[in-house]
């Protein structure tokens, strides 16, 4: 079974006040979410026989999942 993972993004953060507390603007699905989606599409296309790439296949992942929750 292929895993497929992306590099992390530098996630928005900000400080507040003394105690040096970080919010994280999250926007989107996670990167877990993401992982197990593109996984999903990965074995779709290739089930199709369809060329491509992990890239393409996370992309579509991110695509779909944000299209889902707006």
């Amino acid at each position: 079974m292929k895993t497929i993972s992306r590099p992390k993004k530098a996630s928005e953060a900000r400080n507040v006040g003394k105690s040096q507390k970080v919010t994280i603007n999250k926007s989107g699905p996670s990167e877990e979410e993401t992982r197990e989606k593109a996984n999903d599409n990965y074995h779709e296309r290739i089930a199709r026989r369809e060329h491509g790439t992990a890239d393409d296949d996370w992309f579509k992942a991110e695509k779909l999942l944000r299209s889902s929750t707006e």
